[in-house]
């Protein structure tokens, strides 16, 4: 079976289950969507890793797994989602070690989650995709901090479905200095979430 490379589009809630958010995967050549549902710790721990400008005062469980793979020179290769059943997906992680090359199951969102961290491809099987690609329309937004070493790895985030971030996220009374305030103050408190809304305001301002 042929494998299809797939990039990260971005996060929107959920629209079928609460408290739950949907992880947009988009085929590298072509138009298909990939949505995978995750849960909140999940997305939160994607969406720290794709915004650059948020550093945790402690590290996250996935970033704590990458301090502990580069202690021991364990690097993961690719990430590949291999199969779909009634509805969930199962993935594999290739890591290597000494030139070892060693395969471990783990939940779609972790995978996704240290694939980030490693800057490490994701595929998945045509046949799935084929099975669950849908085509969505939404205009994209630029991705901030973007770096270099992410190419062919993400690419810039859509929100799918959402209402405007202004009304969303109610940071607009607020001055830009309030804002970074504000935001260094959710960093400190870890409630990443808040921080990912107050920081968009902030980006929406200075562009």
């Amino acid at each position: 079976m042929s494998l299809v490379k797939l990039t990260i589009k971005g996060i929107s809630y959920s629209q079928t289950q609460n408290g739950a958010y949907a992880l947009i995967l988009n085929e590298v050549d072509g138009d298909r969507k990939l949505p995978i549902v995750i849960g909140a710790f999940e997305a939160q721990s994607i969406a720290i890793a794709l915004e650059k400008e948020i550093k945790p005062p402690r590290p996250l469980t996935h970033d704590l797994f990458k301090s502990f793979a580069d202690r021991f020179d364990i690097v993961i290769k690719q990430v590949i989602i291999h199969k779909l059943v009634d509805g969930v997906f199962y993935s594999s992680i290739i890591c290597e070690r000494d030139k070892i090359e060693e395969i471990i199951d783990a939940r779609t969102s972790d995978a996704i989650a240290l694939a980030l961290r490693f800057h490490a491809p994701i595929f998945t099987y045509k046949n799935i995709l084929d099975k669950a690609g849908i085509f969505l329309n939404a205009a994209p937004t630029e991705l901030e901090g973007h770096n270099p070493e992410d190419d062919g790895v993400l690419s810039p985030p859509e929100t799918f479905g959402m209402e405007s971030e202004e009304k969303k996220s109610g940071y607009a009374k607020f001055s830009l200095i309030e804002l970074h305030e504000l935001l260094e103050t959710a960093v400190q408190d870890e409630d990443y979430e808040k921080a990912v809304r107050i920081r968009d305001e902030i980006s929406k301002r200075e562009s």
